[in-house]
């Protein structure tokens, strides 16, 4: 019946609207102007770099409320059919926009996820890193699944991606890092930090037995230049060393990787990927103050264990979600309890629905701490 959809009209048009008082348009409007007139400027286009990150900085502002103001002009035009057909006793109108309404409410669910993305570094892209855990060979596998699956997600989303480091081992990986760059890649994927764990029948037992394989996942935003990390340096210790290959003429013979260990935290970070000495150097201090970002955030951020997630042992109990290959197929994250049966269409990255619940948890206040519920599995 037409009559039922008043309801849900009238509910959409005023979340959108508790949404947009939110969201402080004019503060918003504000910096666009501001910005716009920065692209003004005679000599705007001299410094190409500068002046793109200043175009793509107001491709976002713009993209925070223009996508808004079109929702809010679809739902009122959908209203305004809807009184039509009440004024006119027509039902048939009902065939139009029962289906304009349920995508409107979609709609509505996508922008209010990249609404919660509003965090100082949420716009960025990210260092994604993976360590293999307890488990030998059968994690270094589940670390190279793991990576697989990310790079996935990231061609899905047509993100552009770079290896910084890569550490092989029979089977499979024991470390890497992934530079992924695109819009809000950082506040999509930082909640993916933690434990991952897997249970299927190892191809690695000639008995086939079931495994139980730990991997563990660490994201930090790449930083542009809005965000300053000191880094002194007499508090840097730099190693040059040859990149590993797979022999003859991948040997690399000269010293072209680089390692940072930055004294005062003790964090090492490392990039072989580039055949230049110097095009590494850039990228380890890229990494570094990536990582010095986020370890600085947690140290003002440590009674509400930000970054807690990263901090647990690779090892049973710790993990924030689960992969099941045998004797069924299921994924189930730990903290939002959110769970999905296609376990090969997640696999091949599709792990949007793991972000968004993860996303929309933290949006409602709701605990996602990450205790273990195995029982559940």
């Amino acid at each position: 019946m037409l009559e039922e959809l008043k309801e849900p009209i009238e509910k959409l048009q005023e979340d959108i609207k508790n949404i947009w008082g939110r969201l402080d348009p004019a503060a918003i409007e504000k910096k666009i102007a501001e910005t716009e007139a920065l692209t003004n400027e005679p000599d705007f286009w001299n410094d190409t770099e500068k002046a793109q990150k200043v175009m793509n900085d107001l491709k976002l502002l713009k993209g925070r409320i223009e996508p808004w103001r079109e929702i809010m002009q679809e739902v009122d035009d959908l209203y305004t059919l809807y009184e039509l057909g009440i004024e006119g006793n027509d039902q048939s109108v009902e065939d139009e926009a029962r289906p304009q309404l349920e995508a409107l409410q979609k709609k509505f669910e996508d922008l209010s996820i990249l609404n919660l993305l509003s965090g100082e570094v949420d716009k960025n892209g990210c260092f994604l890193t993976i360590h293999s855990g307890a488990g030998g060979t059968e994690a270094c596998d589940w670390a190279y699944m793991l990576s697989r699956m990310y790079i996935r997600w990231a061609e899905r989303h047509g993100f552009k991606m770079e290896t910084v480091d890569l550490q092989e081992d029979e089977g499979g990986i024991k470390s890497t890092t992934i530079q992924i760059s695109g819009d809000y890649v950082y506040g999509h994927l930082k909640g993916e930090a933690g434990v991952h764990r897997l249970i299927r029948i190892s191809p690695f037992d000639a008995n086939a037995r079931r495994h139980t394989s730990f991997g563990s996942v660490f994201v930090f935003p790449i930083l542009d230049d809005t965000i300053k990390v000191d880094i002194r340096p007499e508090d840097l210790r730099v190693d040059t060393y040859r990149s590993g290959g797979k022999g003859g003429q991948h040997v690399n013979k000269t010293d072209s990787a680089v390692r940072f260990t930055h004294l005062p935290t003790g964090i090492v970070v490392q990039c072989d990927s580039e055949r230049s000495q110097i095009m590494n150097r850039q990228t380890c201090m890229n990494l570094l103050r990536a990582k010095l970002y986020a370890y600085y955030e947690e140290q003002r951020a440590k009674e509400t264990a930000k970054f807690g997630a990263e901090k647990k042992d690779i090892s049973w109990g710790n993990q924030i979600r689960t992969y099941v290959f045998q004797p069924y197929t299921m994924v189930k994250d730990h903290r939002t309890k959110f769970a999905a049966g296609d376990i090969q269409a997640v696999m091949d990255g599709d792990i949007d629905q793991f972000i968004d619940a993860y996303l929309k948890a933290q949006w409602q206040g709701l605990p996602v701490g990450g205790e273990n519920d195995d029982e559940d599995m």
